[in-house]
């Protein structure tokens, strides 16, 4: 429950962010400031790692509300969802440990856009998070993203692909939806 609490408290200052200062540009770092409650802790007594990509959400949220993309995707009745996502853990965040998580859009291929989040206490990386993510119309399909950035009134000036971040892509991907994807193990 503390997630969806802590889900509303972002949504609010990010909005609220967003009408005193402006949108920022896409291709800005955003950064919230949260704490390792008890309710993110696991059994060994540091965050659990199913916790990050929660708490990783708010980052996220933080980023599309402050870039103007939340209320431009809400009014065209798209909707963005994660495609896949691989995370790297470097050091345990303990209990009631202050750090930001950082978010940053770091670039696109013909479908998808890619976000990186940092899990950072002190300058210091504790864990990062690479997320493929697409925005679907709430009628069905993909919106492409050209549509995306002319419906933003803004150049795709985000950086090209490292050529390792497209061939996760390819190689963590799943049958498309209209294709059969039985689970079969070997």
């Amino acid at each position: 429950m503390n997630v969806l609490w802590r889900t509303l408290l972002t949504i609010w200052r990010a909005k609220v962010m967003l009408r005193r200062k402006g949108a920022v540009p896409p291709t800005s770092v955003g950064r919230i400031r949260v704490r390792t409650l008890p309710t993110d802790i696991d059994l060994l007594g540091h965050m659990n790692n199913g916790r990050y990509g929660s708490l990783f959400d708010l980052g996220r949220f933080d980023l599309l509300i402050r870039t103007g993309m939340w209320d431009l995707v809400e009014e065209k009745g798209w909707y963005a969802v994660v495609a896949s996502e691989t995370i790297t853990f470097r050091k345990s965040l303990q209990l009631w440990q202050r750090f930001t998580i950082e978010s940053r859009l770091h670039g696109h291929d013909e479908k998808s856009v890619y976000l990186l989040h940092r899990a950072v206490v002190g300058g210091e990386v504790y864990a990062e998070m690479l997320v493929r993510a697409r925005f679907l119309r709430k009628g069905g399909g993909i919106v492409p993203l050209d549509e995306l950035f002319e419906a933003l009134h803004r150049p795709d000036d985000l950086p090209p692909l490292e050529p390792w971040i497209a061939q996760w892509a390819a190689a963590s991907a799943l049958p498309s939806t209209k294709s059969p994807a039985p689970s079969v193990w070997r």
